[in-house]
């Protein structure tokens, strides 16, 4: 059975909940996303980044970012294929690349403070996110603030930046990078 209806559907679904607005193609085609703010020219900086696994992987989904100041983000993740019951790390890396097999050319976690990595409570790379946390049917849908970044221009703008979910959680001790396990699925982040 294809996944398209289901990836388009979540899709659909995360970006009506976080306030964008969607409507059919005339021609009953794809669904057209519009993040149109009308004559709201000064409305908020919105951003998605759409998951696709890592070879042999089945981790999809979406995330969708929305810049609250300078320097604090909002993001609204919804994961599938997760492992059920599990934390998953969960991280912006310094390439906007997923042209990898394995992940791998996303880079590095986003760090251009050059700190250590930690939990958003302390030192932190400004690419380190909370731990996904998957239910029983292995879906992870969150939403939690991260601070230290934006998607205005700048050194600390996440926009062409990536996504990477990781296998095993994050410790937020282990340097450089939580001891989080593979990359299951990568995305790069565009402004909307």
């Amino acid at each position: 059975m294809s996944r398209l209806p289901t990836t388009l559907a979540l899709t659909v679904a995360v970006l009506a909940a976080a306030g964008c607005a969607t409507r059919p193609s005339h021609d009953h085609g794809p669904i057209a996303l519009s993040t149109d703010r009308g004559q709201d020219t000064a409305g908020p900086v919105l951003a998605a980044a759409s998951l696709t696994p890592t070879q042999g992987k089945d981790v999809r989904g979406l995330v969708l970012f929305r810049e609250m100041d300078a320097q604090h983000v909002m993001v609204h993740a919804r994961v599938i294929g997760l492992k059920p019951n599990a934390e998953h790390g969960f991280h912006l890396h310094e390439n906007g690349q997923c042209a990898s097999p394995d992940g791998h050319s996303a880079g590095g976690h986003f760090n251009p403070g050059k700190t250590a990595h930690g939990p958003q409570d302390a030192e932190h790379h400004a690419g380190d996110m909370p731990n996904l946390k998957a239910d029983a049917n292995g879906v992870a849908d969150q939403k939690f603030t991260i601070q230290g970044v934006s998607l205005s221009p700048g050194p600390n703008s996440i926009d062409a930046r990536s996504v990477i979910v990781h296998a095993d959680p994050d410790d937020f001790r282990s340097q450089p990078a939580g001891n989080a396990g593979a990359r299951l699925a990568c995305a790069v982040v565009a402004i909307q």
